[in-house]
């Protein structure tokens, strides 16, 4: 709901606050005052194009606030949340115009762009006037009206459709992503498999590539490997074709230095200390120089490994240089393309169930649109019959509401069917759709007629503003459009600029637009009236001077209708 609208410096209107309620809301005041400025400013704070023409004359900027009670979890309230606002105490809008057009617009205490005021207005505002009209604007909005006047019937057949749509759609795009990479899955299909068969073909083992390497550093250096080890194994032995300084080498040195110690290291523990050691080395080099002889007969000067080891090593590594660095790698891609291979393979297997897909699928949607079409003809003859039983109510009687559902052509995400609630205005013309076969004060009054027939079934707009609805109507025809505001304002809040004291004595609240003018300036305001003052402001409207019989006029008037008359 709005509660609250400050205006500053739009128009006529130099500075005023209005405070809204619950209800039926009228604005009145004389010609000229600056009742159409109230809605212009709404439609500023709801995302409407920005005219510097409307910034007060020598003022800088105009600025508009709103003040809207909306429950976190409406849509006009998680929106506001997406664009950065804070909701928590009400939602904030701010619409600011300055003198050279540009605009700026705030969301909950946050800068957002217009656009965001824009689509929050959708969820907050139905601005209903002569040159405006927010509701019905795209033939979607015709067809999301009637399906939320069908209730479940339209509801339950439409979300069968839709899923059943979805699900078609989904296949169909598979199917095509398919089709249309199947030379391109081809040719993936022949390199991995010519890839496995190369990697099958060498059967390399995890590290081989690793070990190979050293083989062949070992192979290469055999001789000179033999040749280092054997002369070594003979300086430590003392071998006959080694000239190592003595008869008997490393060894028979070390066992005559144990010789010379022995007899002696009894008699002082430091030294008999250093004998040990001298032991402990005497059995590594015993054992050193068995080693080195093993190391001696193991050397393999075999010409045809060395061969083998090389040619093996050739091959890994055009593996490698195609499919990863090391071997390992390479085995890890093979694990990979073959899971690959797998996919690809399966993919025309997929194909023929999509294309079974499809084909049900298709059956499915086009028997599902056609119960679809039936509940919503149901309903836009419901629909229509609704609005133009409110029509007759509003000095249209004449008037003839068709609600039409025709084929589309095609199938799309919500069926199959164009919407449009057409109006012929008077008897023996053809309907056209309501935004172009009425105007003026008659376009007003056939969407009240539409607000009404579907406010108790569209959980539509919490806030409706209907401008100069009541244009070329009067009299008993006046207190119908009064009736038919105060039945809507039963289940909305409903703000209506209003020339008649028909329409304006069913109002809740009571607002009059005044302006003032001291020789220099003027300027427009808006005060709340009730009790006599708001009798005065009806027998103004009803005479258009204030005297003791349209005081008289308006009393007779709002007792007529049930509304107390303060003293």
């Amino acid at each position: 709901m709005l509660q609250e609208i400050r205006i500053q410096d739009l128009g006529v209107i130099d500075e005023s606050v209005i405070e809204l309620g619950p209800g039926l809301t009228v604005l009145t005041g004389e010609t000229g005052a600056g009742k159409t400025m109230v809605v212009t400013s709404l439609g500023l704070l709801l995302g409407a194009r920005a005219d510097s023409g409307l910034v007060r004359e020598g003022a800088d900027r105009a600025v508009v606030e709103g003040v809207f009670d909306v429950a976190a979890d409406t849509p006009a309230a998680l929106r506001a949340g997406e664009a950065g606002g804070d909701v928590d105490d009400g939602l904030v809008l701010v619409r600011t115009v300055n003198a050279e057009g540009r605009s700026r617009a705030h969301v909950g205490g946050r800068s957002a762009p217009v656009g965001v005021l824009g689509e929050l207005g959708e969820h907050l505002v139905a601005v209903h006037g002569q040159a405006d009209q927010w509701r019905l604007r795209r033939p979607e909005e015709h067809r999301e009206l009637l399906d939320a006047f069908g209730g479940k019937a339209v509801g339950g057949a439409r979300t069968a459709y839709e899923s059943v749509y979805a699900a078609h759609a989904a296949a169909v795009s598979e199917l095509e992503t398919l089709r249309a990479a199947e030379r391109e899955r081809a040719q993936e299909l022949d390199l991995l498999r010519r890839g496995l068969e190369r990697i099958e073909a060498l059967e390399p083992q995890p590290g081989e590539d690793a070990a190979l390497r050293v083989e062949d550093e070992r192979l290469s250096h055999a001789e000179e490997l033999r040749s280092g080890s054997a002369e070594a194994q003979a300086v430590l032995t003392g071998g006959d074709d080694v000239d190592a300084g003595s008869d008997d080498g490393v060894m028979g040195a070390l066992a005559r230095a144990r010789a010379a110690l022995t007899p002696v290291s009894g008699n002082d523990p430091e030294l008999a200390a250093l004998e040990q050691r001298l032991v402990d080395v005497s059995h590594l080099v015993t054992e050193l120089a068995s080693d080195l002889a093993g190391y001696v007969a193991d050397v393999d000067l075999d010409p045809g490994r060395l061969e083998f080891v090389q040619q093996r090593r050739a091959e890994l590594t055009d593996l490698t240089r195609s499919y990863g660095d090391t071997v390992d790698d390479v085995l890890a891609w093979g694990e990979r393309a073959a899971r690959r291979v797998l996919d690809l393979e399966n993919a025309d297997e997929r194909i023929v169930e999509l294309e079974q897909d499809v084909e049900r699928l298709s059956a499915e949607r086009v028997e599902l649109a056609a119960a679809l079409t039936g509940a919503r003809r149901t309903a836009a003859d419901a629909l229509g019959a609704s609005i133009g039983e409110e029509l007759s109510h509003l000095s249209m009687g004449s008037a003839q509401v068709v609600v039409d559902v025709r084929d589309a052509g095609r199938l799309g995400p919500h069926g199959g069917d164009e919407v449009e609630i057409g109006l012929a205005a008077n008897v023996g013309s053809s309907p056209r759709s309501v935004t172009k076969a009425a105007s003026g004060g008659e376009l007003s009054r056939v969407m009240l007629a539409i607000e009404v027939a579907t406010a108790r079934e569209v959980g539509s707009v919490p806030t409706f503003v209907f401008d100069e609805v009541d244009a070329g109507v009067g009299g008993k025809a006046a207190l119908d459009v009064g009736a038919r505001l105060a039945r809507l304002a039963e289940s909305s809040q409903v703000i209506v600029v209003t020339h008649l004291a028909q329409v304006a004595a069913h109002a809740d609240h009571h607002l009059v637009v005044a302006k003032s003018d001291d020789g220099q300036v003027t300027r427009s305001g808006v005060r709340r009236v009730s009790g006599g003052d708001r009798v005065d402001e009806l027998a103004r409207m009803l005479s258009g001077t204030v005297t003791d019989a349209a005081r008289e006029h308006a009393r007779d008037l709002l007792e007529g209708l049930g509304r107390a008359v303060e003293a």
